[in-house]
């Protein structure tokens, strides 16, 4: 069979049995794989509700408020049973007793349920609702963590239920970073011993904070201590002489 060719030669190779061979195999060896993705379920809206949601609720207990709030955060499983399975949030629903917060807490449940069933990247929530501000001021909940408000508090509760189901990871200190906080925190202990008696506050994970503490601002804690003239954080690591 005769071949025209029509542009300039730069080079040739020579095509052997072989070689068809390995071709047909490695094309054959790929169809399944691609079979396979297109088995996995992602997220959409349009993904029906199954009759039984898996989740979990968080008490909500502010000053701004005179009832507890409970936060349900309703899961899906995606893909159950295989290695694709994970677990994404559908729905959120919040109850209390008070009714003074009613109408907003309606829409703002509706709106992130709506988000959730869209799919995709849903945790610029967490980052969204704890940028809200309170214009009267916010409060510092159990455990001395600052809250700019109710809504960045829902924000914070929204982010607990997200880090346990694994779609955010807490970025894990190193061990030198392990290593200079419990330094600091023997440091501050010795420095201070003569006011061993005196109340301390604790956190809800158990970690104990000096009464005298500020809030730092890179972790919202009040572990902010000034040791040797420079304010440095007991639970961070952080120190404003760097």
């Amino acid at each position: 069979m005769a071949v025209k060719i029509e542009k300039k030669i730069k080079g040739y190779q020579v095509i052997s049995a072989e070689d068809r061979a390995r071709d047909a195999q490695a094309s054959t060896a790929a169809a399944p794989v691609e079979n396979k993705t297109a088995d996995v379920i992602q997220m959409h809206e349009r993904l029906e509700r199954p009759d039984v949601l898996i989740g979990s609720t968080y008490k909500i207990k502010t000053p701004l408020v005179e009832h507890a709030m409970y936060v349900t955060i309703n899961d899906i499983v995606l893909n159950a049973g295989t290695e694709h399975e994970q677990r994404r949030p559908f729905e959120v629903f919040i109850n209390s007793k008070s009714m003074d917060h009613f109408q907003w807490i309606v829409g703002l449940t509706r709106i992130m349920s709506a988000v959730f069933r869209k799919g995709g990247d849903v945790t610029f929530l967490v980052d969204e609702m704890k940028a809200v501000f309170d214009p009267r001021g916010g409060y510092f909940k159990a455990g001395g963590v600052y809250m700019p408000s109710l809504v960045a508090e829902i924000g914070a509760v929204v982010e607990d239920h997200l880090k346990s189901i694994g779609m955010i990871h807490d970025p894990e200190l190193s061990e030198h970073q392990k290593a200079l906080i419990a330094e600091k925190r023997a440091a501050y202990e010795r420095a201070s011993q003569p006011a061993a008696n005196e109340s301390v506050s604790v956190t809800g994970e158990g970690t104990s904070f000096p009464p005298s503490a500020t809030m730092c601002h890179k972790c919202s804690t009040k572990a902010l201590v000034l040791m040797d003239g420079c304010a440095t954080c007991l639970n961070c690591g952080y120190s404003k002489c760097g």
